[in-house]
């Protein structure tokens, strides 16, 4: 009996931390293919409450698919995906659009409404999901432009009106429309010079640390993955590995160590290049 008990008491432990409210996201037993390829086998993946974990790995890793899976676009071959609490893959209607109201999603370059102001394609989500005035709508959006640093003026351009820098930061300004915990971001310094990404990745660290965001972050940039991650999940051979930087610095993967101490690796960072 006493060893029932004593067996019964450690599951229940083991329970608890599993259930750690400290996790925001929590992934267990992953599997996503496309045809005969799997390309996520069994991946467990937990990020916490304020964090920005960063998602590397090579070309067919599937960083976007995971991404992708974890907000409902795509739906996992096996396992379990929690947000803040909710089953993902088994919401109900209701519960999908609660949950959207609290996370905010930047797809590559931007992904606006090509016909739409950026005022509007701002004012997007609270259309869908809120009831509330136009003035009020207008209001919000003129404060998330300046939030991410446009000018007053691009409220009423277009799309095709801006800068590749410009409508990253309006698709963010989007993203943030509803004030939500957790943002996500697939390759948001794609196809920006140097400065411009440099100039997003202080953009991203500032709104963490003001906004108390959870920011999950797909990117190939070693740059932003120094500026601003606190720990970075690698996909490869089909699974993942999750550190800090100078973890993954110290793993002798060979993908691993050719991706952290290449040339770009030691240019973004002196420890790579020890």
């Amino acid at each position: 009996m006493a060893r029932d008990n004593k067996a019964n008491k450690e599951a229940a432990r083991k329970e608890a931390a599993n259930k750690d409210d400290n996790v925001v996201i929590r992934v267990r037993g992953l599997v996503n293919r496309f045809g005969a390829q799997t390309v996520h086998d069994h991946l467990d993946i937990d990020v916490r409450r304020g964090e920005v974990m960063g998602v590397v790995g090579g070309s067919g890793t599937g960083k976007s698919v995971l991404l992708r899976t974890i907000i409902g676009l795509k739906r996992a071959d096996a396992g379990s995906i929690e947000v803040l609490g909710y089953n993902v893959p088994e919401l109900s209607d209701a519960d999908a659009r609660a949950l959207e109201q609290r996370w905010g999603v930047l797809f590559q370059d931007g992904a606006l409404f090509s016909s739409l102001t950026v005022a509007q394609n701002i004012e997007v989500p609270m259309r869908e999901h809120c009831d509330m005035p136009q003035e009020l709508m207008d209001e919000i959006a003129a404060c998330k432009i300046a939030i991410v640093g446009l000018p007053d003026n691009s409220a009423d351009k277009f799309p095709s009106q801006l800068s590749g820098g410009m409508r990253k930061r309006a698709g963010l300004a989007r993203a943030l429309a509803l004030d939500p915990e957790i943002l996500f971001l697939d390759e948001p310094t794609a196809g920006l010079d140097p400065i411009a990404a440099a100039d997003f990745d202080i953009l991203i660290k500032d709104l963490k640390a003001s906004l108390g965001l959870t920011v999950f972050i797909v990117t190939h940039d070693l740059d932003t993955l120094f500026a601003i991650c606190d720990r970075v999940a690698v996909l490869v051979d089909n699974q993942v590995r999750i550190g800090t930087l100078d973890e993954h610095l110290r793993d002798d993967h060979p993908w691993i160590h050719s991706y952290f101490h290449g040339p770009r690796g030691r240019a973004a960072h002196p420890a790579a290049a020890e």
